[in-house]
Parts: structure tokens; C-alpha cells; sequence
């Protein structure tokens, strides 16, 4: 269990704000996606492989997958080490897990993902549970937000 807070908010339920990924691997994931086309997922791939707990890594991956399941897979992976880190942070459950955050943002985007990708192979029960948990997590929510 971590000892970090659940903020409380005065208008509505708790919220909870992850914490940032560590250092070295935002620097690995920049230089990664800093790469020619070519090359991207590749070296994106290298980083989770190294960090399998990053979020930003699962997302970014799942941006750059070569086809829709491959794409499936990488967000489901961040989705679910994204609970593991929401639980992780103090998370029980409910309340608000906001984008403005950027430290937010990975577990997010691949939950937004897992959505996009569920659609894309038939899947429409998981796309219409991951539609209504984003905008549970987020009342803000947009769909058409920059993800990767």
C-alpha cells in the first residue's frame, strides 16, 4: 500500500493523481520516440521491455502497434498496470482519475485506447465500458483529446 494521499475535492468525490514516472524512464521514452518512423516502435518497445511498469511506455506502444490486435494488447497491458498503480496511489475504487494531470495521462490514454481498439476488432461490450469508466474517472472527458 502507499502511503500517498487521496485528495478530497469540496465538489464531488475523492481524486486521485498518480505519481510521475520515474526520471529515467520519461528520458528513455523521449529518446525513443524521438526516433526516425522506421525505427520508433522498435525502440518504444525496448523501453517497456526494460520498464514493463510504465504507462506512457504501454500507451506510446500502443499508438505504434502494427495492426489493431497488437494495438489491443499494449493498451490492455497499461490499462491493467494502470489499476495496479491507481490502487497503488490509494485509489478504492471510485473517484476521479483527471487528464489535467499529466502523470494521469498513461493510464488514460490507454484505457482511451483500449476503447478506440475495441471497436476497431467488433469488441463493442468493452468499448462501451471503457467509453463509460473514462467519463466516470473524468466527467471532462473527451474523446477527441491527443493521446499519443
Amino acid at each position: 500500500m502507499s502511503d500517498a494521499p487521496v485528495h478530497m475535492t469540496p465538489s464531488g468525490p475523492p481524486e486521485t493523481v498518480l505519481d510521475p514516472e520515474p526520471a529515467d524512464v520519461r528520458a528513455a521514452l523521449e529518446a525513443a520516440l524521438g526516433q526516425p518512423v522506421d525505427e520508433r516502435r522498435d525502440a518504444v518497445a525496448a523501453v517497456v521491455a526494460r520498464w514493463p511498469a510504465s504507462l506512457d511506455g504501454w500507451t506510446a506502444l500502443g499508438e505504434l502497434a502494427r495492426d489493431d490486435v497488437e494495438a489491443y494488447a499494449c493498451f490492455r497491458v497499461g490499462y491493467h498496470r494502470g489499476l495496479d498503480r491507481l490502487r497503488q496511489s490509494g485509489w478504492r475504487g471510485s473517484g476521479h482519475v483527471r487528464w489535467e494531470h499529466p502523470s494521469n495521462r498513461g493510464f488514460l490514454g490507454a484505457l482511451a485506447g483500449l476503447e478506440r481498439q475495441a471497436e476497431a476488432i467488433g469488441e463493442a461490450d468493452e468499448e462501451q465500458r471503457c467509453a463509460l469508466f473514462l467519463r466516470q474517472l473524468d466527467p471532462t472527458w473527451s474523446s477527441d483529446r491527443e493521446i499519443g
